[in-house]
Order: C-alpha cells, then sequence, then structure tokens
C-alpha cells in the first residue's frame, strides 16, 4: 500500500480522498490555490502546498505544477478525485512515466480509448452493448442532413470528448443544422482542446441510468449495482438515487450484465461508471416498473470516481475510494459478484451554492454565517466547508453532499425530507428550497420523472414559491426584487414559542441587513452594465464599461472596436457553471475598446468592452 498520496482537487471530494487515506493509514497531501488557501481540503490533509494562483488552469490544472508538488512532498501517488485533471489521459500519461508516482485510476490508454465516444461507441458495440444510432466524426452540414433523411429528428451533434451535456447541441429541424453545428464544434475546442463532433439519433426524455463498476489488474471486475440520475437540470445531476424504482428486475439485471460486459472487453480497470439512456414510458403508471423488453443504449463510460458514488456506497456498504486506492496498489478485488448485496435505498441531494428562483444563478460570494447540517440515522455529510468559512466563486458552486439512505424508497423520502427541513444554511443562497420541493412533487417522489422533467415539466412559478417559503439565507432571501426586505425574529406568546418573518416593503437595507438610515438607496456611484465594477483598468476607460456578471470563460466576441451596436445585440458569449450566457449591449453606441479574447478567463466584475 502506498505511503502517502497527494490528492489533486479541492473541496469535499479532496476531504472524501483524504479520509479514505486516513482510514487505510495513508499520509495525505493537499494542493490549493491562492483562492483556496483557508478551504477545508487543506484542513483536513497532513500536508498542503500552494501550486499556484486561483485561475484553475494556472493551479488545479497545471500538470508540472502537480506531478512536481507530488514529488517534493515525496508523494508515491496522485488521486485526482472528479473534474479537473480526473479525465485527462495526457495527465494520467504523465504521472504513469513520473518514477515512484502512481495513478490512482484507469490507464491513460482505456482513459483515451473510453473518453473520446466514438472510440468508446466501438468498444462497447464490439462487446455487443447496445449504441444509440450513430456516426463517425462528421465535419459538414450535409453530413447531419444525410442522418437526418435515414433517422429524423432530433439529432444530437456531441463533441467527441464530451460529457455532463456540455458540448452537445441538439437539432430538431434542418434550419437549425448550421448554427448548432458550429456550436458544438466551439464548446468541444473551449472544453476538451477538440471540436471533433459526431451524431446520434437524440431519444426524447429517457431515464438516465448508470452503473458502477470496480476492476482490477488481475482480470477481475465487478459490477455495484446502478444509480438512477434522471432528475437533471440541462444536463447536469440535481439528485442521484439508487437503486432505480424504474426497473423490472430482467431490464436491471441486462443493463448491469451489458456494463460489466463492456468494461471488461476495453480491458479497464479501477473505478468506473458506465452510463446508459432507458426509454420511458410516458404511460408509465406511479409504482409500475419499466418490462423487460425496454431499450436502453449506451451513453459514455466515465474513467473516475462520480460526484454520485455515494449512493453506491450506501446501499453496498462498500467503500469505492478505498478499492481505487487498493486496485492502484496492485491488490486484486477481495469480493465475488455474488457478494454484492444491496441494502435499502439511498438518495443524493447536491447542495449548490445557488439560487433556483432565478435560473439557478450560481452566488457571487458570501460568508457561511451559520452552517449546521442534519444528523441522525441514515444520514451522511460529505462537505468541506465549515461555519465562518468564505464562498470560494473560483471553480463550481458545490457545497457540499447530503446523503440519506433507508431501508427502502419510502423510507429514505421520509429521511429525506427531515434532514433538509434540519439543515440550515445562512449568508449565501443554496438550493435547499429546491429540494425540499422535489421531496412534495408527485412525478419526482412516484418516481416517474424523466431527464427532461426539471427544464421541461415542472413550473417554474412552484420554485419561486419554494424559494419564498423557504429561502432565508443569504442574498435570496434578503431581497424580494421588489425592495421588500425581510427579518426573522422568534417571540412567545403564552409561553409558545414562535418564528415569524416580518417583511418591510420599500425600507433598504446596508449590508448587514438593516435598515439604511433615511430610506435613501444603497447603491449610490456609477453603474455600469452589469452592476459590477472593471476593476483598476475600467476606471481610465472612456464611456460606459460592460463587465462580467459572473466567473467564466470567453468562448467567442463578435465585435471590434469602431463597430456599432444597438441594444440587445449578442457583443460576446461567456461559459460559466458549464452553460453558455450571450452577452448583449445594454444600450446602442461604438465599441471604444474591447478588453478580452476568445478563451480568455474572467472574474465577475472584470471589464469586457466599452461602448460610447
Amino acid at each position: 500500500m502506498f505511503d502517502k498520496v497527494l490528492v489533486a482537487n479541492r473541496g469535499e471530494i479532496a476531504v472524501r480522498v483524504i479520509r479514505a487515506c486516513k482510514d487505510l493509514g495513508i499520509g495525505t497531501v493537499a494542493v490549493y490555490s491562492e483562492a483556496d488557501k483557508h478551504g477545508g481540503h487543506v484542513r483536513f490533509a497532513d500536508e498542503a502546498y500552494n501550486v499556484g494562483p486561483a485561475r484553475a488552469a494556472d493551479s488545479y490544472l497545471d500538470h508540472e505544477a502537480i506531478i512536481e508538488t507530488a514529488k517534493q512532498a515525496g508523494a508515491d501517488a496522485i488521486h485526482p478525485g472528479y473534474g479537473f485533471l480526473a479525465e485527462n489521459a495526457e495527465f494520467a500519461g504523465k504521472v504513469e512515466s513520473t518514477d515512484g508516482v502512481v495513478w490512482v485510476g484507469p490507464s491513460s490508454d482505456a482513459m483515451e480509448q473510453l473518453g473520446e465516444k466514438t472510440k468508446a461507441r466501438a468498444v462497447m458495440s464490439d462487446a455487443d452493448v447496445p449504441i444509440v444510432p450513430g456516426t463517425d466524426p462528421i465535419e459538414e452540414p450535409d453530413a447531419v442532413r444525410t442522418f437526418a433523411e435515414e433517422h429524423g429528428y432530433p439529432i444530437a451533434i456531441k463533441a467527441e470528448g464530451g460529457g455532463g451535456g456540455r458540448g452537445m447541441k441538439i437539432v430538431r429541424e434542418e434550419s437549425e443544422i448550421e448554427e448548432q453545428l458550429e456550436s458544438a464544434k466551439r464548446e468541444g475546442e473551449a472544453y476538451f482542446d477538440n471540436d471533433s463532433v459526431y451524431l446520434e439519433r437524440y431519444i426524447e426524455n429517457p431515464r438516465h441510468i448508470e452503473v458502477q463498476v470496480i476492476a482490477d489488474e488481475h482480470g477481475n471486475v465487478r459490477h455495484l449495482g446502478e444509480r438512477d440520475c434522471s432528475l437533471q437540470r440541462r444536463h447536469q445531476k440535481v439528485i442521484e438515487e439508487g437503486p432505480s424504482s424504474a426497473l423490472s428486475e430482467g431490464l436491471r439485471e441486462e443493463i448491469l450484465e451489458a456494463a460489466r460486459r463492456g468494461v471488461d472487453a476495453a480491458g479497464y480497470y479501477n473505478a468506473g461508471t458506465v452510463e446508459f439512456l432507458v426509454e420511458e414510458d410516458p404511460d408509465r403508471a406511479p409504482g409500475e416498473r419499466l418490462d423487460d423488453d425496454t431499450d436502453f443504449y449506451f451513453l459514455e463510460v466515465n474513467t473516475r470516481i462520480q460526484v454520485e458514488h455515494t449512493v453506491t456506497e450506501e446501499i453496498t456498504g462498500i467503500d469505492i475510494v478505498k478499492w481505487q486506492l487498493r486496485v492502484a496498489a496492485g491488490d486484486e478485488i477481495g469480493f465475488a459478484q455474488s457478494d454484492v448485496a444491496f441494502d435499502g435505498h439511498a438518495m443524493e441531494f447536491r447542495i449548490n451554492a445557488e439560487n433556483a428562483a432565478e435560473d439557478f444563478a450560481p452566488a457571487t460570494g458570501g460568508t457561511l454565517e451559520t452552517y449546521d447540517p442534519p444528523g441522525g440515522i441514515g444520514v451522511r455529510m460529505d462537505d468541506a466547508l465549515r461555519q465562518g468559512d468564505d464562498l470560494v466563486t473560483d471553480y463550481d458552486s458545490m457545497v457540499a453532499k447530503l446523503i440519506v439512505h433507508g431501508s427502502d424508497r419510502e423510507e429514505c423520502l421520509a429521511r429525506s425530507r427531515r434532514a433538509l427541513a434540519e439543515y440550515d444554511i445562512e449568508g449565501i443562497p443554496t438550493i435547499i428550497p429546491f429540494h425540499r420541493l422535489m421531496l412534495t412533487d408527485g412525478p419526482f417522489v412516484d418516481g416517474t420523472h424523466h431527464t427532461k422533467y426539471l427544464d421541461e415539466d415542472l413550473d417554474t412559478e412552484r420554485i419561486e414559491e419554494a424559494q419564498a417559503k423557504w429561502g432565508t439565507d443569504g442574498e435570496a432571501a434578503a431581497s424580494g426584487g421588489d425592495g421588500t426586505t425581510t427579518q426573522e425574529l422568534t417571540i412567545e406568546v403564552d409561553g409558545k414559542r414562535f418564528d415569524v418573518k416580518l417583511e418591510n416593503p420599500g425600507l433598504p437595507t446596508n449590508g448587514a441587513g438593516q435598515q439604511a438610515a433615511g430610506g435613501g438607496g444603497a447603491g449610490g456611484g456609477t453603474t455600469s452594465a452589469s452592476g459590477g465594477s472593471g476593476g483598476d483598468q475600467a476606471a481610465t476607460l472612456e464611456g460606459q464599461q460592460v463587465t462580467a456578471e459572473m466567473q467564466g470563460t470567453i468562448l467567442e466576441v463578435n465585435v471590434e472596436e469602431g463597430d456599432e451596436v444597438a441594444s440587445g445585440d449578442v457583443i460576446c458569449v461567456l461559459e460559466a457553471m458549464k452553460m453558455e450566457n450571450d452577452v448583449v449591449a445594454p444600450s446602442g453606441g461604438t465599441v471604444t475598446h474591447v478588453a478580452v479574447s476568445s478563451g480568455d478567463s474572467v472574474d465577475m466584475g472584470d471589464t469586457l468592452l466599452a461602448l460610447e
């Protein structure tokens, strides 16, 4: 076994890996950027090293900095967690070629083979795993038209290196082909440094089922059951659970065996997830299972640990991260497939610092003034932050993961309601109100939801009502958008305690949430198009500055100095939180300065351009 492991990640997943190492008696090394110098994962590790500035490309994604830190610390293995470098075959290859340092994950060859979707499809097809009708990489719009003639619309254009909906565009009619093809290529280049795309028949409203696997270098391949990840927003999972309440036993066994067979054929080892799309029956009644003849198709392999691996751990009792480390150290899997037993039901709730009532807009900062997570039987918390910590917004919006286990799905739902009712976070907005809503939502409670349910079927007014009812934290509750502020008081009447929320319409507050003196506006001074400040540079520019409303990456700049623009014109495209956001001109005018280029990383408030 290893003596010391460097965890090439941050936040809750870094803490999760560190804990597994400590259980095995392994020393731990954390890495951190300037933005994370006070991060929770730094506190948990035995040693911690600064690997660069806040920008991920210059710290957590810097291959040489990570490997050199491992050498400096005397680490004999690197665990990548998920995200950042976890699925980067080039980095894995560099670690493999570094004397004295082991890569905790599948081989770089397997990662490359299964990481590119067309190669993965070929491997799975050869292993007799069902795949969605599709193509090899394509270049021209005519290829899309030809595919449509054979398979019809809608069609998915997908980046070869994509995942989680990134680099995927849907074509529903011929007029959309050229625009969506260009957009998919652009995202593929921006996210994965690979603009190669291919086509698949697009399956409307499927269920998303994934199978956890673990394999070793001695030829042993085990599946650890399935997870249902069908509750998604824009292809990003929100709540995951296992086992799926939608599958018949026969269909479940077919999917599990297909995953095991495909991984075995690929010569894959360590942990991974094989994802499938399952045709949903729109007329399926609550409690009814999809029958054994239901079609399912291979989607992709995630060559790493998944965010939702916790669900599988709760229903199997198997510590997947520990087995990642053991397999990487050369151990043989110590249990047979028949030894894998499934106990009850589990759900994972991603606790993101987002305001669900405002299209899940990520928080732009804040401090966890109160952080009081739930506990009790069947409740697990995976987190890194503690009360008083500042929210770091340079990377992703995840604050924690709440995992709940019960003897069956009904008990799991009941415990989840109790746990979320106990969960108290103040100082930042979170999607806890959204999760509470879903636990009262008919289709989700009945298990009849599908991957498009949140985007297409759920009434957004219900999300706004849930936020108003339960959103007592941070900026989400500080103001109702109409100038209304709220204040919570605890009072006693005839010996009985009441928690009361007072609304003070039209009275602005200061930064501490107190009413501002004189009832005047809280702003003052100059404003920009997005309400941010462009920093020192903005102060030197003439005219109106258009600034970034959030941290992200510039995918496209549509204007040059001297161009005339009208109000509402798209001046650039900003990627943030895995989504493209059009930045529009706030008014008409002439572009006097362009401060960014395609591929640039920007922080909230950075100047994008100036108008006059």
